[in-house]
């Protein structure tokens, strides 16, 4: 591996740097803040008026469905489409948390641009109408993606990047190394013996030859490995960059690739009583991703590393976070409605036709009479949008007094 002269913060001194990056990441925006802080939205969920919403089948849900965590994403054999990218808080749970998390997070994306409230209510109006159509027609009338433009421009990004784009957004450049710097961090020699060894079991290299029909046989060499400095999702946990090189022959020299591994921890996300799910916490990923993000889940390997449960994938180029923080009126109704098509989608394809319609019935009470959408989900939203902004303001004081 490279050998990089400039140190590397300890292992000890990791959390700190991370914690300081995640503040200030925090403190930008309120939307940015809704972002970083899942918990407190699991919080709210625990309150009366949280206890009171419908109650859904018990199935896969994402669990921190918010704007960031949807994207276009590629299967091993390239096609893109928009799906959750992020699942580190999957459980079986309750499917109404992800529609509600969705809403919380577009509203404060509109109030960070700018928007009124009355967009804020016509968004929550096009949530309902893009998710109910995929409980009623079985995740197969998606709105083309071409008349969402906050959407469509990361999507047309999406299908014309190539290795050169992802090494030079990521890594900075094309060349098989991972240069050190605020993004990515020297690994002790620990780490790179037990990276070595991860690479060297047969499930692993079977991941990375399955890609985009890769010879079964190929040889696969880490070239560069890098602890990946990620500011919010990745505080406190392993997180690595490992740029593989895979050839019949001579990998050293063949065609490169780049990996992604991540710790997965225990989710806070509330899960259904009494239902079974994987005890280890990359299958409960991994099992979770195939569910609700096939493009993914195919991609996605549960595995141990330092005694840990991580999760291995490798990084496609077409795989995007949407970063949507400026909206016009239209674009963010329109965002609305496709998002939540998109996380119907998800849901609707674990349920029967009567689950669907069971649910749809059962998200359709307590329907507003002077909103297209019901009173519990417009309330939540207010009440979740109300609590962030206050919870924003004090972390922003506590910030500016730490600073």
């Amino acid at each position: 591996m490279t050998n990089i002269k400039d140190p590397a913060p300890t292992l000890k001194s990791r959390p700190i740097i991370l914690a300081q990056r995640r503040n200030a990441k925090m403190a930008r925006s309120v939307h940015a803040y809704v972002r970083g802080n899942t918990v407190k939205f699991y919080e709210w969920l625990e309150t009366a008026a949280g206890k009171s919403l419908p109650k859904g089948p018990s199935i896969w849900i994402c669990g921190d469905c918010h704007v960031g965590n949807l994207g276009p994403v590629a299967n091993l054999a390239g096609q893109v489409n928009i799906q959750i990218r992020d699942l580190d808080q999957t459980v079986i749970g309750n499917p109404v948390h992800d529609l509600i998390r969705l809403g919380l997070s577009l509203a404060t994306a509109a109030r960070s641009s700018d928007l009124p409230g009355v967009t804020t209510a016509r968004m929550i109006e096009e949530m309902m109408v893009g998710y109910s159509s995929a409980l009623r027609d079985g995740h197969r009338n998606r709105r083309p993606v071409k008349e969402v433009k906050a959407v469509h421009r990361v999507m047309e990004e999406a299908l014309k990047r190539r290795w050169r784009n992802l090494a030079e957004e990521r890594i900075e450049n094309v060349r098989p190394s991972i240069p050190r710097g605020d993004k990515f961090w020297e690994v002790t020699a620990r780490e790179s013996k037990e990276l070595q060894g991860l690479f060297g079991t047969a499930e692993v290299r079977q991941l990375v030859t399955a890609m985009r029909r890769r010879d079964d046989n190929a040889k696969i060499k880490i070239l560069d490995a890098a602890y990946w400095v990620k500011g919010c999702s990745s505080l406190g946990r392993l997180r690595y960059a490992v740029l593989l090189g895979i050839a019949k022959k001579r990998p050293a020299r063949g065609e490169i690739c780049l990996v992604d591994i991540k710790e997965a921890t225990s989710a806070a996300a509330p899960r259904a009583a009494k239902v079974p799910m994987p005890r280890d916490n990359a299958e409960r990923v991994v099992a979770g991703a195939k569910a609700l993000a096939p493009n993914l889940g195919e991609r996605m390997l549960a595995a141990r590393l330092s005694d840990r449960s991580v999760v291995v994938r490798e990084l496609l180029p077409q795989d995007l976070k949407l970063e949507i923080e400026q909206l016009t009126h239209s674009e963010a109704v329109h965002a609305a409605r496709f998002l939540a098509t998109v996380v119907g989608e998800a849901h609707a394809r674990q349920m029967d036709r009567a689950t669907r319609r069971a649910w749809h019935n059962a998200m359709q009470q307590k329907h507003s009479k002077t909103l297209d959408a019901p009173s519990w989900f417009w309330s939540s939203v207010v009440e979740l949008v109300a609590s962030h902004e206050a919870a924003y303001l004090e972390h922003c004081r506590r910030y500016q007094t730490a600073a």
